[in-house]
């Protein structure tokens, strides 16, 4: 069976992002990121974005109605294949998706709870550019100051252990009846996020190619 309908589950720190910008450039699946989708519709202003906006201008959650609408056309139109990034995050959304279009695989980046401390506490951001580095893999030439603009580098506060310990139980929390569900259906590929973004990519590779 040919695998084109996919999405792509994590934790933080996991590297889905970049994860997700590969798989589109080598296999040409359209790129679906509700935070993206969320953008662009409130930036048309078009009926559903300037509802969603009532929600996010309150700091509220998006229903998942909105979520579905909003995504449901997008995918009918991905003819070449599409990667769902952010989506779907809970399990009544993901029955939902059933109804729109069935998926062919679900890949979950897995990566321990000290590994994911690690890696986004070491994460530091130019207070000018906006440049990202990693003190663990991808550290500046020089300590706390930008390559790319000679700026200060930062800490985000989102960075800090005592708020990434509380967005990874989140996760946890939310995610795994949604793992569970996928699992129960033969569709989860569990993929270790350990083995680093180039090792992450071939099994990723190996599994789209089964």
């Amino acid at each position: 069976m040919s695998r084109t309908r996919l999405a792509l589950l994590g934790p933080p720190g996991a590297g889905k992002g970049t994860q997700a910008k590969r798989i589109v450039e080598v296999f040409g699946f359209r790129h679906l990121s509700t935070g993206d989708i969320l953008r662009d519709e409130v930036g048309r202003g078009t009926d559903l974005g300037i509802r969603a906006k009532t929600f996010m201008d309150r700091g509220e959650l998006v229903p998942d109605d909105l979520i579905i609408d909003m995504i449901g056309g997008r995918i009918e139109a991905a003819s070449e294949g599409f990667l769902l990034d952010g989506f779907p995050r809970t399990v009544p959304q993901a029955e939902a998706l059933e109804t729109i279009s069935p998926l062919d695989a679900v890949i979950s980046i897995d990566l321990p709870r000290e590994e994911v401390v690690n890696r986004l506490t070491a994460r530091r951001v130019c207070v000018a550019c906006g440049q990202i580095y990693n003190l663990a893999f991808r550290p500046p030439t020089e300590s706390e100051i930008c390559d790319a603009c000679g700026g200060k580098l930062i800490q985000r506060d989102d960075d800090k252990e005592e708020v990434i310990q509380n967005r990874y139980d989140v996760y946890q929390a939310s995610t795994s009846p949604l793992i569970e569900f996928y699992r129960e259906r033969g569709l989860l590929e569990e993929v270790d996020g350990r083995v680093g973004s180039d090792g992450v990519f071939e099994r990723i590779e190996e599994l789209l190619a089964e």
